[in-house]
């Protein structure tokens, strides 16, 4: 022991079922994570660059083209790439460090309620993104089929 104490199962019997299904949640997780960004991020080429770019002005993000040209393709090929776990955790910092941003210099002036504009979406992808990107694709992803991860 390294001196933590183990937790211990107040239920032992479910013990088997936690083992099972822990690398099915994360998958779960990380699919999910990827597809929810992606229709974020498909929704944005409905409105074209030049909005998306007025958009990033507006918030004051400049070069606002470059801003703009990186949500696009974070939010659709980064986001493909984190749902099938390919170079999951450069797209997955990548994109926590957008969601950073988004809740730095977009949301959080506007307080926590999403409703209002707030950023309790942004603090909960960012986060789960971040955790992703530490974890890495997992055992069902396609880094692990290739036998390479960053």
């Amino acid at each position: 022991m390294n001196g933590k104490s183990e937790q211990k199962l107040i239920y032992p019997g479910l013990a088997g079922f936690y083992e099972t299904w822990t690398d099915i949640a994360y998958t779960l997780v990380r699919v999910i994570i990827g597809c929810i960004l992606f229709m974020h991020g498909w929704g944005k080429f409905g409105t074209g660059i030049g909005g998306i770019t007025a958009y990033m002005a507006k918030q004051g993000l400049e070069p606002a083209v470059f801003f703009a040209g990186a949500s696009m393709f974070l939010e659709t090929v980064g986001a493909i790439c984190v749902a099938i776990g390919l170079f999951t955790r450069f797209f997955a910092a990548a994109l926590a460090i957008e969601m950073a941003i988004a809740f730095l210099d977009v949301h959080l002036a506007r307080g926590f309620a999403v409703n209002k504009g707030g950023f309790e979406y942004v603090l909960l992808i960012g986060i789960v993104l971040f955790a992703i990107a530490v974890r890495g694709g997992g055992p069902y992803s396609a880094d692990r089929a290739i036998g390479k991860e960053l």
